[in-house]
């Protein structure tokens, strides 16, 4: 038998166009840098980084960029043989502004259709998916068919089984109303074959209807999740499990850069936190440093993190805490 995977990834994938200059809009901007993107493809090259055996499920355009694609999963160690191509549709670009610390507008060019929305179930692995330690699906594969029947199938195989979560993963301007999609019904149908959910606020007020941390930590719990993982920003991260635990965890300080990729940074980190049956805490302390790090760094794909960056990171924290600590106690 071959060997299973640790991280399997399912949905978006296309390429990132950021500005090599910061703090001017798009029509200013003279020259890029070229990145690989797509959130659950960048968690699956956080996650390799940190030594796991990673895939992802998605499908590129059949073209030079769907190309550079492919060329850069496999040099950053994610498997791309459920990577495939679509003859009818362009692989899609992104392009973003850079105004640290905190506005990074993003303009997506993914018409008419993107290829990663075009993932049909019948040519689902669905044996690999079963028996990946971690399956990782998002919110944006429900938004068009064919990728929600296949994103709801491959969630059924997996039969809650292993780690699977659901990453919320709201962008508004992917749903088109007209196709008569409901984004509540289809995230709690999603929510209620994941062990794990995660999402910032606003992806949990479009999945529960509730916006207060542990509101929507228990919302997410209620709808079937076993851990609720809440991504509050500045204010840390909050992480419920359906025992009664909780866990707050403050974030990292950083000079951000570009916080686009900081997300993609904590999904891989959790993913090995959790195989590694890491303390609640520990896993979110070191998913943190993990996002930090990246929004500190320009690009996402790239900047993601190798172990000893991460635990420097965190000895630097712990070892700053200790002397504010000092400080404040006259020590």
């Amino acid at each position: 038998m071959p060997e299973r995977y640790d991280v399997i990834t399912m949905g978006r994938i296309g390429v990132d166009l950021y500005p090599l200059q910061t703090g001017l809009p798009l029509s200013r901007v003279d020259t890029f840098g070229k990145f690989l993107g797509g959130s659950p493809s960048n968690v699956a090259v956080a996650a390799a980084r940190l030594g796991r055996r990673t895939a992802v499920v998605t499908r590129t355009g059949q073209d030079p960029f769907g190309t550079y694609l492919r060329e850069q999963l496999r040099e950053f160690g994610v498997d791309d043989r459920w990577v495939t191509s679509v003859d009818a549709y362009p692989t899609p670009v992104t392009f973003c502004e850079l105004f640290p610390p905190d506005d990074f507008p993003l303009y997506f060019y993914r018409q008419p259709k993107a290829p990663d929305l075009e993932i049909r179930t019948s040519e689902l692995d669905l044996d690999a998916i079963r028996s990946a330690r971690v399956f990782w699906a998002t919110g944006t594969g429900l938004c068009a068919e064919p990728s929600r029947s296949a994103t709801l199938a491959a969630l059924r195989a997996r039969d809650r089984s292993g780690i699977t979560v659901f990453d919320l993963d709201w962008r508004p301007m992917f749903w088109d109303p007209a196709r008569g999609a409901a984004p509540a019904a289809l995230y709690r149908r999603a929510l209620a074959l994941a062990t794990v959910a995660v999402g910032n606020l606003e992806e949990c007020g479009i999945a529960t209807g509730e916006r207060e941390p542990y509101a929507a930590a228990r919302a997410l719990l209620d709808a079937g999740a076993e851990l609720a993982v809440v991504k509050q920003g500045p204010e840390g991260v909050l992480a419920v499990h359906r025992d009664g635990t909780a866990v707050r965890v403050e974030p990292l300080p950083v000079d951000v850069v570009n916080g686009l990729g900081a997300g993609d940074a904590f999904g891989g980190a959790l993913c090995h936190g959790l195989l590694a049956g890491w303390p609640a805490e520990r896993v979110m302390r070191y998913a943190n440093a993990a996002g930090a790090l990246v929004a500190g760094r320009l690009a996402c794909s790239s900047a993601m993190p190798f172990p000893y960056e991460i635990e420097a990171a965190l000895r630097g924290n712990e070892e700053t805490a200790h002397e504010k600590k000092e400080r404040s106690t006259g020590a």
